[in-house]
């Protein structure tokens, strides 16, 4: 069992990993034996990850902003520097916006949908010679996407640019999946409520609610958005491909309440 679930030697990838959901699964990777690279606009908020991590295994960071092409291009280029094979890449960078209908302006749909969409896509199509290089018919280089429940049902708070970029994001990786098999995995997770700078705010409003309204009754931890992660990587999720997997104590599929 603890071959069917090893990361141990992989070369992993993981965007936006410098805090929240992002330094969840690199953290993961990093104390499963993996070979991590993170990376975050901030290069404060970057070194100070990289040096926590680093401390428990093996990671390195890298400053990069993906909202534009040319900076998916940038970091993939920084990437193959550093090794000629990635074996899991984590497209986990992203942001959000919340705002009444009417105030949602062209300038907010832009910046949402550029970096969780088009960026998404950039890198990954920039880092296919690595990810090919890695995966065989066997054992597939994994890409996992990081969409939202958001993208899976109708939102309560007015976040329309993040809720639609999440549901193309996760189309996306079901139109790469097919793409991409069958040397290269393509699966995506879909978070619920998690501790995070990003949910900060909607926590410190409704975060009770949002816990008795989970089937399971909380709020997610670390270990599940790891954990989830880790499978998709290993052995053991090898042969799942175009997956949408809601990791959100069942708010999504079972849910029924409300809050807000």
């Amino acid at each position: 069992m603890d071959d069917l679930f090893s990361v141990a030697g992989k070369t992993v990838l993981v965007t936006g990993g410098s805090r929240g959901i992002g330094r969840m699964i690199a953290e993961g990777f990093v104390t499963r034996g993996a070979r991590v690279w993170i990376c975050a606009r901030k290069a404060p908020e970057v070194e100070a990850t990289t040096a926590d991590l680093a401390a428990q295994g093996s990671c390195e960071g890298l400053v990069a902003d993906l909202a534009t092409e040319e900076g998916c291009r940038a970091l993939a280029g920084a990437i193959a520097e550093r090794t000629d094979r990635l074996d899991v890449l984590v497209n986990n960078a992203g942001a959000t916006w919340g705002a009444p209908l009417a105030e949602h302006d062209t300038a907010s749909w832009r910046r949402v949908l550029g970096l969780n969409v088009e960026g998404v896509f950039h890198l990954t199509k920039f880092l296919l010679p690595l990810l090919e290089a890695a995966g065989t018919e066997e054992d597939p280089a994994r890409v996992i996407n990081v969409g939202s429940i958001d993208g899976l049902h109708v939102p309560v708070l007015e976040t329309y640019s993040y809720s639609a970029s999440k549901a193309a994001v996760h189309q996306l990786t079901r139109h790469l999946a097919r793409r991409l098999a069958p040397r290269i995995t393509v699966n995506a997770i879909a978070p619920g409520p998690f501790e995070s700078k990003m949910m900060a705010a909607t926590l410190e409003a409704f975060g009770e609610q949002i816990a008795a309204s989970a089937p399971l009754r909380r709020i997610g931890r670390p270990e599940d958005m790891a954990g989830t992660a880790i499978f998709l990587a290993s052995r053991a999720g090898s042969y799942l491909t175009g997956a949408i997997v809601p990791v959100d104590g069942g708010i999504a599929t079972v849910g029924s309440a409300r809050f807000g």
